[in-house]
Formats: C-alpha cells, structure tokens, sequence
C-alpha cells in the first residue's frame, strides 16, 4: 500500500510539472509568433525549433541551476531579441530558487562586463546604446531577481513563525508533561516504600507461620504458598514501579558496547561508516562513553533513515579536559526511507542525555547534509539541579534532512525559534530595502558611468555654438572630435550632432547640417 508520504511527493511532482510546462507556453509565445509571422527568412524555422529548445531546456533546470538556466535566456537573446520577456522572469526565479548572493552577483557582473566588451568593443555600439542595454540589465534581470529574493525570505519568516508557534506550544506542553511525570515518579516512589514495607511484613509473618510447630501441615503448607506469593508481588510490583521512575532508562543498547563495535555493527548492516579516532581517544570514562554511544547510535540511525546511501563520517577527538564528538552525513544518494514525519524527538532525548554529563549538543544541515556535534566533559559535573535554576530548552537547530533538504526545524525550543525568527524579520526588512534601493543606487552608478561616455569629446557649449556661423566651412568651426547619436527620427545624411553635456544623458542639442562643406544650417534641438 502507498504511503501518504509518497503520494504527496508524487502529487508535488505532477504539479511542478504542469507548472513547468505552463511557464514554457507562457514563455514561448512571443518566440513563436514571430517564428511564424511572415515575413520569414529562410532560417526562420531553424532558428525557432533552436529557440524552443534552449527555452525548453531553461526551464528544465530552473529549479535545480536556476542561475544557469538565466544564463542560456541571456545567451538566447543574441539570437532572438523575444527571448528579453524570459530574461526579468527567469531573474525573479532564480532569485527565489537560489539561496546564495555570491554565485548570482557574479553571474550579473560577468553578464555585464561581456556585455560591455561586446558592445563597445566588437560591435563598436554608442554609449546611449549602452546605456539602454545595461538598463536592460539591472531592472529586467537584477530587480527582478532582488523582489525574488524578497520573496525567499518572506517564505522563510512564515516558516520561522511557524516553527516559533509550533515551539511555545510544544514547550507548554512539555512543562505540563514533566509536572506530570515528576508526580507520578513521587507516587511511584511512596507506593514503593509503603507497600514494599508492608509485603515485607507479611512476607515474614507467613514464614514464621510455615515454621510454627502447633499449626497442622496443611496450614504450614498454605502459609509457605502465602509468602511465596507475596515474594514474587514484592517483585512485580518493583518492576512496575520502577518503569515509572524518571531514574529508570531504557537503553537497549548490548552491555559494554563501544563506539567503535557500534560503527562496525552499521557497516555490517550495509552503512558507508568511516571512524576516524585515535585508540586512546576511545578509552572514555563510562558516563562520557555512555552519552558518546548515545550520540553516535541516534545520529547513525537517522543517517540510514533520512540519507540512505550517503557516507557518514564518525570523528572522536581528545581537547584538552573535553571530548568533541562529530558524526556528518553527505547528501542523501537516495529518497528517504518511508515512515513517518520526523518531529525532533530523538534529538531532545539526545540533548538531555549529553546535558547530564555537562556537555553541549549542535545539530543542523551542512552542505547538503547534516552534522551533529557533541562537546562532552572528560570530568561530568552531572546536570544542572534545580537549586541552579531552570534547566535550559536544548538549542536543536533543526530536525533530520528529508530529500537532501532541512526537515522541519520542531526541535526549536522557544528561545532558540525566537532569535530565528528575529533573524528572519530582520533579513525580510533588509532583503525589501536592498530590493527597492539597489536599483536606485545602480542606476545612479551606471548615470555617473555613463556620462563621461557620452560626453567625451562631444560637447559643444553654448558660447562655441554662438561662434558658428553659416557659411563658413567646416574645417574652420573648431567642432568637437565626437558627434553624439542622433535622435530616434533625425534624417540621415547631411547633419552632425552635438550635446550641450546635460546631465545625465548627455542628450544631443545642436544638430549641424553641412552641404558642400560648409555649414548650411544649424540650430537647437527641442527636448
């Protein structure tokens, strides 16, 4: 029979599918009318299969290589000038799929320095063309990119609340838990003293009676079954008893079993288990091996269940008065085994046990799998009493990895969830501002970068207009060496254009026309 989990994973796949599906036609339509609108070279079918194809296979590793996939859109737009309505989606998706800002700042940069070298270099293209291109740039790729980073982290301060809420109310109910069991370990123990004690007594009563002389055989006889009986209840009730005090542990693990027979133990069962430790640095006093033992085995077991398949290193080292204890796991090499949600159990019973000998406990995901690391005291100073104060909620940053992904982080004590969720309020507000204000500020940037293009060698004040007159040659005028790019519209032929250096377009402002090399015309161009 299917198992919920795997009929979720299955529906989610069949849905980002279709979506996947739906964003190519979505994206594909621009490409496609203008592959089949006539007019229509002769390559105009190539170029559209070429075209679909390299959308086709964008989409296909966006979600895996989104930055990747924004590359082959960028790279389709040398190609077909459609492929520009890609480019801001493709930015928005690569910043809500990707969890780094290095890799995409360098992918921006290296786009925008090809592009310059391309264009100014090669192509040989003005700066006003520049310009648009870098526009282009930064609010058809990099903003779009920046609000899907918003996006992210909005997703991650929902997450985070809810983890929050899901940690006050499980603290609640573990506080209204441990009332309950410290009550009923204290009427275990007094239902074990008083009526420990009063078997007892009627246990010896009944053997003096088996041994009285004035009492017939029959009755010396039903008395000696009288106090075996009451031999075998006082037992009974010891072992009831005892399974409700919090002293009582229930640890199966093999009488004596070291880490290192633990470790050969899993690689029996199939495990890549590799233990790197020195064989002094295993010879641990027993409550410090105890908890060592402890850590390794729930760590191993939790590696077989949610990264089947991936290698699992064990690393046990002596520091000082301490001993570190390390157990990684590489990504998963297979889905995780069927079973039920992890809810971060396992790891708070792992915490109190490494807190009993006075150690430290951090678990949480690491390159694509997971890593738990224990602190252990060579010297356990035994846990923190009541007298000390309240003993502090473990600090678990988040549950076991399922599908290569950190499971839900419900191990969070309450304290620990709250400072996650000020991170992530406080990342959200940054991620807005950056959204908002970078662009502002590139844009300013590019201005300042910009201008001295379009300006150098290209200015013509107003006094040196004032200058010209009509008539003379032009060799004669003194004109700047640079013309600026005429506006869209101007004639061609004939007329040469000139900016007054207005910022910060540096826009043309005088047009010149010539005939026979002389200056025939000149005047201002309204803006």
């Amino acid at each position: 029979m299917e198992s919920r989990w795997w009929r979720r994973a299955r529906l989610l796949g069949d849905r980002r599918r279709v979506g996947d599906l739906l964003l190519w036609a979505a994206l594909a339509a621009p490409i496609g009318y203008a592959g089949i609108t006539p007019p229509r070279p002769p390559s105009a079918l190539l170029l559209l299969v070429a075209s679909l194809a390299l959308l086709a296979l964008a989409v296909g590793t966006g979600r895996r290589l989104p930055l990747t996939a924004l590359l082959a859109v960028v790279l389709g737009s040398l190609f077909d000038g459609n492929f520009v309505f890609a480019i801001p989606v493709f930015s928005y998706l690569a910043g809500r799929r990707g969890a780094g800002t290095a890799r995409a700042a360098g992918v921006f940069g290296a786009i925008a320095a090809a592009g310059t070298g391309l264009n100014l270099g090669l192509l040989g293209t003005g700066p006003a063309t520049w310009y648009q291109l870098a526009s282009v740039l930064l609010f058809g790729g990099v903003f779009p990119w920046l609000l899907g980073r918003h996006r992210r982290q909005q997703r991650a301060l929902a997450a985070a609340e809810r983890r929050h809420a899901d940690a006050v109310d499980r603290e609640r109910r573990s506080a209204v838990d441990r009332v309950r069991l410290r009550e009923r370990a204290r009427i275990a123990q007094e239902m074990h003293d008083s009526l420990g004690h009063d078997l007892s007594l009627i246990a010896l009563r009944a053997a003096a009676l088996e041994v009285a002389v004035d009492l017939a055989p029959a009755h010396r006889a039903a008395a000696g079954e009288l106090r075996a009986s009451v031999a075998a209840a006082t037992e009974r009730l010891h072992d009831v008893i005892g399974v409700l005090r919090e002293e009582r542990g229930r640890d199966l693990r093999p009488a004596d079993e070291t880490v290192t027979e633990l470790v050969e133990g899993a690689r029996d069962a199939g495990m890549t288990v590799e233990l790197r430790a020195a064989p002094a640095d295993l010879d641990l006093p027993p409550m410090v091996a105890h908890a060592a033992h402890r850590v390794v085995r729930e760590a191993l077991t939790n590696a077989a269940r949610y990264a089947p398949g991936a290698p699992v290193t064990v690393t046990l080292a002596r520091a000082g008065d301490r001993v570190d204890l390390r157990v990684v796991n590489a990504p998963p090499a297979a889905p995780p085994l069927p079973g039920p949600p992890a809810h971060g159990s396992g790891l708070l019973a792992l915490r109190e046990r490494v807190r009993l000998t006075g150690g430290v406990l951090d678990a949480g995901p690491r390159d694509g799998g997971f890593a738990v690391r224990a602190r252990l005291p060579l010297t356990a100073d035994g846990p923190v009493g009541e007298a000390d104060g309240p003993v502090p909620a473990p600090d678990v940053p988040g549950g076991w990895p399922v599908d290569g992904r950190p499971g839900p982080a419900s191990a969070d004590p309450p304290g620990e969830s709250e400072r996650r969720l000020r991170d992530a309020r406080r990342r959200v507000r940054r991620s807005l501002l950056i959204a908002f204000g970078a662009p502002v500020t590139l844009g300013l940037v590019l201005s300042l970068v910009y201008y001295p293009l379009a300006t150098a060698g290209a200015v013509l004040d107003r006094p040196g207009y004032e200058r010209l007159r009509v008539g003379d040659p032009r060799a004669a005028l003194g004109l700047p060496r640079r013309q600026a790019e005429p506006p869209d519209g101007a004639p061609a032929g004939g007329c040469e254009y000139y900016t007054d250096g207005n910022f910060p377009f540096a826009e043309p402002t005088w047009r010149l026309c010539f005939a026979d090399g002389r200056l025939a015309s000149k005047e201002r161009i309204a803006r």
